[in-house]
């Protein structure tokens, strides 16, 4: 028989901490304070951080004093931004320009800081903190929270307005080229850009097809700041005013409409289609450019996108056969989705020809 005591049972060891952590608590929490890094990241781009290291890293003192801000607070946004790649801070405290934070400097060809401002604007963030209206009503709160639709708010407030026509004109940038070398243009012949802003596609359409002449067709006040008056297109194009929901300028060959539909309820959508319709020859194309999303659980900027339409607008993202519907619905048909190997395709429709 064994007489040995029993032993006393071993205290429980103290935990890791980290073994503890939740990652489904912690990754539900990061997206729920998702909110705070689009603010620090709004904060550091209106700051102008990154063109302030530009020409190396430096601390957060230094950076305080460049930019009249709080230091303490300053490298505490920085240091959350560093946890997202944007900016990098070293073990000696200074701050670095990463690939993403490159993109918020404001001198270089690729910035999208206009972009970044626009996105994170009070105007589409107000909104947004009510998306559960929206989506119990159907409908955009923008009215009921600025008292107008939002073009008609864009337009009485000027300074509201611009930042919008810089921001569009900063996305615009890297998807101008790609729309323009996707699609096969004709050699010859004119392109009417429908509600094309400052005239960036046109402009890269016109440059790679130098057999064709262009119309920038928009609201008188956005053509003011249009950027097609340069040496290579000279003699080529013409601004013209107007309202796409009555009409466009009729017979030309191609018909653009970037990121346009997407702006717009289905039945503005089918009013602006069939205004083009009418402006429209045998053998017009019109060319929807905006994103296709895709139906699976894959991720698409265009998804993201959709959510924004639905509390700053009344319009939406839309799939292949949404398109073909609203085609269907202006006597067009639909005839290819060309990928442009950015976030928008081209959604390419032509006249159906009336029944006999």
């Amino acid at each position: 028989m064994d007489h040995t005591a029993p032993s006393a049972p071993s205290a429980p060891s103290a935990p890791d901490s980290l073994s503890v952590i939740d990652p489904l608590a912690a990754h539900l929490t990061d997206y729920a304070l998702s909110y705070l890094h689009s603010a620090a990241l709004r904060t550091a781009a209106r700051l102008g951080v990154a063109d302030h290291l530009a020409d190396g890293p430096r601390g957060a003192d230094e950076l305080a004093a460049l930019t009249g801000a709080s230091e303490g607070h300053l490298r505490r946004i920085l240091r959350l931004l560093a946890t997202r790649d944007v900016f990098h801070e070293d073990d000696k405290g200074a701050f670095h320009l990463t690939p993403l934070a490159e993109r918020l400097r404001s001198d270089t060809p690729s910035s999208l800081r206009e972009s970044v401002l626009m996105a994170t604007d009070e105007c589409f963030v107000r909104p947004a903190t009510r998306l559960e209206d929206a989506v119990r009503t159907g409908r955009s709160v923008f009215d009921e929270i600025y008292g107008a639709p939002f073009f008609e708010y864009l337009s009485r407030e000027p300074g509201a307005g611009e930042a919008f026509d810089r921001g569009m004109a900063n996305v615009s940038t890297g998807e101008d080229d790609a729309v323009a070398a996707a699609y096969s243009f004709p050699a010859k012949g004119t392109v009417v850009d429908v509600g094309g802003g400052r005239g960036g596609l046109l402009g890269r359409t016109l440059a790679r097809n130098p057999g064709l002449t262009g119309v920038l067709y928009d609201r008188d006040a956005v053509l003011r700041g249009h950027s097609l008056d340069v040496p290579e297109l000279t003699g080529r194009w013409e601004v013209r005013p107007g309202d796409f929901f009555t009409s466009v300028p009729a017979g030309a060959d191609v018909y653009l409409l970037k990121r346009i539909l997407h702006d717009w309820s289905d039945e503005e959508c089918v009013r602006i289609l069939r205004a083009c319709r009418a402006g429209m020859s045998a053998d017009s194309r019109l060319l929807a450019v905006d994103c296709v999303i895709p139906q699976d659980n894959t991720p698409h900027p265009g998804k993201v996108l959709d959510v924004l339409m639905m509390t700053a607008l009344n319009g939406r993202e839309r799939g292949e056969e949404d398109f073909r519907r609203l085609f269907t619905e202006a006597g067009l048909r639909l005839v290819r989705v060309v990928p442009t190997g950015s976030a928008v395709s081209i959604v390419e429709a032509a006249p159906v020809a009336p029944a006999a």
